[in-house]
């Protein structure tokens, strides 16, 4: 379905005229994932009543914990998508012209993200890998999934090519990038060079059997040393934690975040996040129960980088003054409870670990959609403190600094108190989605032991609320910087106007509110989600 639309994408070049190319690609790749989602509820069933379907000689398989992702990922990148399909603010002026007054409207066509062709056809190509890579079963289609994804990542970091941050960046995350690749390749030709197979289910079969070497009867199996699996899949996992950006393979990620525009960052952030961490679901589950000689096995790495992550994604956050860094600080630190959840390995734990991955990501992409907003809303406004006309790349990025959302209740209250909302989430405010989601996370790791851990969880969340709630200071108890700045048409001059109205369009005012309300209204409708959640981890372990 993706790749026959790819092809009718590249033949509408010859029906649209070139000032709206990019706008109609945006609605047709939106078209696109959306009969894609449908197809995927429409096969879901027959997943429901089968263990799973291998394709491709066993490269690729397909479940419903795999399915139900695949359709979420769908849902996410179109909504992403619906911020360059649109135009996203309109202007009404009431101007006064011989006594009369009468209103005019005027819609903003010339934003940057307006004029790149290749956005949506980069972002399909990286929702074809992050997919491909959900549903890997071999260790060939896991790399060439992976690279499919990140080459993607790569371009779209870049795609702004006047932007010299951007282009900084997105060298910086290809460089990073490719690093991280190398653990990755490395740890897979070690899985090949020891067990002589390229299929992961051949590898679990070998890794619930280990303990066999340690009877010497058979002789034929002398060249095995189950120790080498243990330190391959350590060698990849440290390539995948680079590329989901946990501590402490995190440097590369605040300094990506806060150069590369923001409508890249929001799905930068987000959905390539969420095909690793699926990946990394059924791998830490085939393989952290094997019997290995040594008491210390891969799954460790998780939990030492759980904690990292926790202590600096809280700790250096409360240091930053930029607002893309802070949520990419934010975001470290969320890493860490996913982590937790994740290393444990029960039923309780993975429900904890689908949950907190899919409200984390329906809250992340409200914060960067409101940002954007935010910084639409401002276009007509005026700056009384002049560090913010020093801002580089401001036409990409217009909201850079903490400081320029200061008092912003007082130019939109709607947008503020939804940015409240959002933020107080990721505090874990109750009653909002983001308290029972580290909740489960919590209530997993004490029932299996792990206090200390869960005792780092609970300070760095407190920690972590004092620089969210700086946010909220900022916006609701400071006064505002801003006035409006007079525009002149060719139709009428300055002094003709006697007031100036700014609205979000339609497309942004309504995902804003159903993202808002989901977080806020999950305490009414909390039995799908849990259901649904604890119904996939129930699959994984009966499967």
């Amino acid at each position: 379905m993706l790749i026959n639309s790819i092809l009718i994408l590249i033949l509408s070049n010859a029906v649209t005229s070139k000032r709206e190319k990019s706008i109609f690609y945006s609605r047709l790749a939106i078209i696109i994932l959306i009969i894609s989602f449908l197809l995927g509820i429409e096969t879901l069933y027959i997943l429901c009543l089968e263990k799973g379907i291998g394709l491709y000689g066993g490269l690729f398989h397909i479940t419903a914990n795999t399915q139900i992702f695949h359709i979420f990922i769908y849902f996410i990148s179109a909504v992403i998508l619906q911020l360059t399909a649109f135009y996203p603010r309109k202007f009404f002026i009431n101007y006064n012209i011989y006594g009369i007054i009468s209103n005019y409207k005027i819609k903003e066509k010339k934003g940057e993200e307006f004029k790149l062709m290749e956005f949506p056809l980069i972002i399909l190509f990286i929702i074809i890998g992050a997919v491909l890579l959900i549903s890997s079963s071999d260790i060939v289609s896991i790399f060439i999934s992976i690279e499919l994804q990140s080459y993607g990542l790569y371009l779209l970091s870049t795609l702004y090519r006047n932007s010299e941050l951007a282009t900084t960046s997105g060298l910086t995350y290809f460089l990073l990038g490719g690093l991280s690749s190398c653990f990755i390749l490395l740890g897979t030709s070690l899985l090949y060079a020891n067990s002589g197979t390229t299929s992961l289910e051949h590898l679990y079969v070998i890794t619930s059997i280990s303990d066999i070497v340690q009877d010497n009867v058979n002789n034929s199996i002398f060249w095995y040393k189950p120790y080498y699996i243990n330190f391959s899949l350590l060698i990849m996992s440290i390539g995948f934690l680079f590329k989901i950006s946990a501590a402490p393979f995190h440097f590369w990620s605040p300094e990506v975040y806060d150069g590369i525009p923001t409508i890249v960052t929001t799905f930068v952030a987000i959905v390539a996040k969420i095909s690793i961490f699926i990946f990394f679901l059924e791998l830490v589950h085939y393989t952290s129960n094997s019997y290995f000689l040594s008491e210390f096995t891969w799954t460790n790495i998780l939990l030492i980088s759980s904690l990292l992550s926790l202590i600096i994604g809280t700790v250096v956050g409360l240091t930053q003054f930029r607002i893309k860094r802070l949520y990419a600080y934010s975001t470290i630190s969320h890493i860490g409870f996913i982590l937790l959840a994740l290393s444990i390995n029960n039923v309780e734990s993975l429900q904890a670990f689908i949950f907190y991955l899919m409200q984390y990501s329906i809250s992340n992409l409200n914060a960067f959609i409101l940002l954007i907003s935010i910084g639409y809303s401002l276009f007509y406004h005026t700056y009384s403190d002049i560090e913010y006309d020093k801002i580089k790349d401001i036409n990409n990025s217009p909201i850079q600094l903490i400081s320029q959302i200061k008092g912003y209740f007082y130019i939109n209250p709607l947008i503020a108190i939804s940015l409240a909302l959002t933020i107080f989430s990721f505090i874990g405010v109750p009653p909002l989605i983001g308290f029972f989601a580290k909740q489960m996370v919590l209530s997993a790791a004490l029932d299996n032991g792990y206090i200390f851990l869960t005792l780092v969880a609970i300070l760095t969340s407190v920690i972590g609320a004092v620089y969210y709630l700086g946010i909220i200071k900022q916006v609701f108890f400071e006064k505002s910087n801003y006035k409006f700045k007079l525009i002149s048409t060719k139709y009428f001059s300055n002094e003709n106007y006697s007031d100036l109205f700014f609205s979000l369009s339609s497309s942004l005012s309504f995902t804003i509110s159903i993202l808002t309300l989901i977080i806020t209204l999950f305490i009414f409708m909390p039995q799908e989600w849990l259901s649904m959640a604890n119904i996939l981890a129930l699959l994984l372990f009966n499967s």
